[in-house]
């Protein structure tokens, strides 16, 4: 196995400076929704050109490279997504790099990463780990499986002695959104099987996700003077908070896991008169997920008519299911595992409960699209870690699979 670490440390370190924090109100108004996606794909662009790969950015900013092989064999390609999550701050990121000895992680902020909540620090003693300041989010999702990518392929462009089939490399912006792919140029890409390096923890290789979609309610209601609101006001956010109250509980996020999907209420902005709000509807399941999306529209009809409002519900699909293309292609998982054998890796297959651009990748392009460990944990959150030795196994995996062995 080769040692990576440093240069992976440096770039993964490099890569967390830029505040690319996508912003999901800026969906369909500006590509990528933040002037620091741009900055990042720049810098890339920049650096494949110097291994010497031909490099286009295409028009909904993701940056394709393509390092032409010396041997026959099906053409592959490696992705990962320069934005970061808006669930925390994701911008001023200011890495801590950790020897870590053991025991709790105390961040600058005053935030405890606890030992007991996080067993698989013991794995790591001795190890470096890299964190935020407490801050912010740290942005190993996915800019960990950035540094990843461009180690294995810089090493293969750096040794034109070692065998592979032609290769392409995808930098996206906006997955966070779930628009990421939007306006990609599926017609251009000539890969048979396409790698997302954009998991988390040590040894787990995804082959299944949710399906997703994103409902907006839309109320509107009659706004009058309180003193004279008897038998004439309808209250929009009386409306929108009965609905986000009437959804199971059971069903939520924070009271699932596993294969069970959920409702999930996330942002309202409403006011008497009118207000909307986003209801994300995620399950594994094709079948439950549209019982779910025709649920939450009985719902909204059902309340809007005891209040005597004015609704009207829009679904938006993000991703579906890519467990049925995956299996249509077995050799590309079983790549996976062959290679880790040889490394010396421990993998197995998990679900992922969210979904990555390799998601849309299988559905609108119909090839494999299994996703790959970076060694991060805690995304989307200001305890988030990764795991330097983690980050190295995983660049190895990439290089023996882009191999083609």
């Amino acid at each position: 196995m080769k040692d990576f670490r440093e240069e992976l440390l440096g770039n993964f370190i490099f890569y967390t400076r830029f505040d690319t924090m996508s912003i999901p109100a800026h969906v369909g108004i500006q590509r990528p929704t933040s002037e620091g996606q741009k900055e990042l794909i720049k810098e890339l662009e920049s650096e494949l050109k110097a291994l010497g790969l031909s490099v286009e950015i295409e028009d909904n900013w993701a940056l394709k490279g393509l390092l032409k092989g010396n041997k026959d064999g099906r053409c592959m390609a490696f992705m990962a997504h320069v934005d970061t999550s808006d669930d925390v701050m994701g911008n001023g990121v200011k890495a801590q790099v950790i020897e870590y000895e053991g025991g709790d992680i105390s961040l600058p902020s005053g935030l405890v990463i606890k030992a007991e909540e996080n067993p698989d620090l013991g794995c790591y003693v001795g190890t470096k780990i890299v964190t935020s300041d407490g801050t912010t989010l740290l942005g190993s999702d996915d800019k960990a499986g950035v540094a990843i990518i461009m180690s294995a392929i810089g090493y293969l462009a750096r040794h034109p002695e070692v065998p592979h089939p032609d290769i392409e490399v995808y930098f996206t912006t906006d997955e966070e959104t779930g628009a990421g792919m939007d306006g990609f140029p599926y017609d251009r890409m000539n890969a048979c099987v396409c790698y997302t390096v954009d998991g988390s923890r040590e040894g787990e290789i995804e082959t299944e996700c949710f399906n997703a979609a994103t409902i907006t309610v839309r109320v509107r209601g009659v706004s009058i003077h309180l003193g004279s609101a008897r038998g004439v006001m309808v209250n929009a956010l009386t409306i929108l908070s009965q609905i986000a109250s009437t959804l199971p509980q059971a069903e939520s996020p924070e009271a699932t896991d596993g294969r069970y999907g959920y409702y999930a209420p996330l942002d309202v902005r409403a006011s008497a008169a009118e207000g909307e709000m986003q209801i994300f509807i995620r399950d594994h399941d094709e079948v439950a997920f549209n019982y779910r999306l025709d649920a939450v529209r009985k719902l909204v009809e059902a309340v809007a008519f005891i209040y005597k409002g004015k609704a009207d519900v829009s679904v938006s699909v993000s991703y579906h299911n890519m467990a049925d293309v995956n299996k249509k292609d077995p050799e590309a998982v079983e790549a996976i595992f062959a290679a880790a054998r040889e490394l010396g890796i421990d993998c197995y297959e998990e679900i992922i409960r969210g979904g990555t651009d390799g998601a849309r990748i299988a559905e609108c392009k119909g090839i494999s699209a299994p996703n790959i460990f970076t060694g991060g944990h805690n995304l989307h959150s200001l305890s988030e870690w990764v795991s330097l030795e983690a980050m190295n196994k995983a660049a190895n995996l990439v290089l023996r699979l882009a191999e083609g062995r």
